[in-house]
């Protein structure tokens, strides 16, 4: 019997995991070189065949605890067999400024001969100017033979960060990186006519402000936190506050400076939530991290009030209506900390209250989380986490139960 397709919907970061999207990496690894890496945001190159075992395994083990698990390519490729989806994709890749008009319509018309499948593999996947069959313009003219026509999109991995369900709704993110933008342009695609979505309401779009996925945290239901530093802005949150005030989403979302640096990209490098109240924090900063705390009591439309700064902790519990958030104390020492939350120790996601995956490589996080009361279940990320992310930055959950 086939299993019923479940209606999107999450409220927080720790109910049962029911249905998560993933990428499976591919080709577009391959295209990352020492020359280029830095320019698509991996710290190294990585081992592409070991890449794909380790996240093969990482599906396995959602899927072994029946967590239906997408696949963002097989999404996109069923997306591509709709000529309004192609177009809107096809376009997302015109609009890059590098091309100019006539290598324009060339990239324009090759796309369009491509089947679903092909098309999918190439605008995940890139396609180079020896790959590309003809082409004309000075801009092709001045390109080397494999210099990319369409730019391959090897971050895709981290599904977290285009998109975000909150309640029913979903938010297509800004991502705030060159080399991610047009990721939220296939995201946008398969939410907005793949059947599967139907009907989904998108209440951000990537027009608005910057903001990513891997910022905001469901605290707990009517409470989202959301980091500002690297890839979020200040503005980005405020624009998510308003529209999730505005569709009855959230009552509170508090607003968490974070370093501006590639370490902590994102909220979630430094914090995840592994029970209903709990978090595991990277030690090095928990005491020092503040919150503040935005609501909308004259509507989302007056202007919104700030209270705080306040420490985020206290913050998190007042906004959850919990006595206090009990913190995962790892004990390590400001060396070892910092070489685990590099290594993505904080990076966790919860397939349901005290149930976490984490990578096995944060031997004294994942004792830590373990002797807590967590039932941590370890995954191989050596290459993975090459793109700097954990399970959690390589799953949009879909599907949660209520809390």
């Amino acid at each position: 019997m086939t299993a019923p397709v479940l209606t999107p919907y999450a409220d927080s970061e720790v109910a049962r995991l029911r249905t998560v999207i993933l990428h499976r990496p591919g080709p577009e690894l391959a295209r990352l070189t020492p020359r280029n890496n830095d320019e698509l945001l991996f710290d190294g190159v990585p081992w592409v065949a070991r890449a794909q075992e380790e996240h093969d395994a990482f599906a396995a083990t959602l899927r072994e605890r029946d967590v239906e698990v997408l696949l963002l390519s097989d999404l996109l490729s069923e997306t591509m067999d709709i000529a309004d989806a192609r177009g809107d994709a096809i376009g997302a890749v015109l609009a890059d400024p590098r091309l100019g008009d006539d290598l324009g319509d060339m990239v324009g018309s090759y796309l369009e001969s491509l089947s679903p499948a092909e098309l999918t593999a190439a605008l995940i996947g890139g396609v180079s100017k020896l790959e590309l069959p003809q082409g004309r313009g000075i801009s092709w003219s001045l390109m080397d033979e494999h210099d990319f026509v369409v730019a391959p999109l090897p971050n895709t991995l981290f599904t977290r960060d285009s998109s975000v369900w909150i309640g029913p709704q979903v938010a297509v993110t800004s991502l705030a990186m060159t080399a991610r933008r047009r990721e939220s342009s296939l995201t946008a695609a398969i939410y907005t006519y793949h059947p599967r979505f139907a009907g989904a309401e998108e209440f951000f779009t990537p027009g608005f402000e910057p903001l990513e996925g891997g910022d905001v945290l469901l605290l707990a239901p009517g409470t989202i936190a959301v980091g500002v530093g690297e890839r979020t802005t200040p503005a980005g949150a405020e624009r998510l506050a308003r529209q999730a005030f505005s569709r009855g989403l959230a009552e509170t979302v508090l607003v968490v400076p974070i370093a501006q640096d590639r370490a902590q990209m994102h909220l979630d490098t430094v914090c995840t939530m592994v029970d209903r109240d709990a978090m595991i924090i990277y030690p090095n900063i928990a005491g020092s991290m503040i919150a503040y705390a935005l609501t909308a009591p004259d509507g989302p439309d007056a202007a919104l009030q700030v209270t705080g700064p306040t420490p985020f902790l206290r913050a998190a519990a007042d906004a959850m209506g919990v006595e206090r958030i009990r913190v995962i104390e790892t004990d390590l020492d400001p060396i070892s900390a910092e070489r685990e939350q590099w290594d993505d120790g904080n990076n966790t996601l919860c397939l349901a209250p005290q149930v976490a995956v984490a990578y096995e490589r944060n031997h004294v996080t994942n004792s830590a989380l373990d002797a807590a009361g967590i039932d941590v279940i370890e995954i191989a990320g050596s290459e993975l986490g090459s793109g700097r992310g954990g399970p959690r930055c390589m799953s949009c959950p879909v599907v949660r139960d209520p809390l």
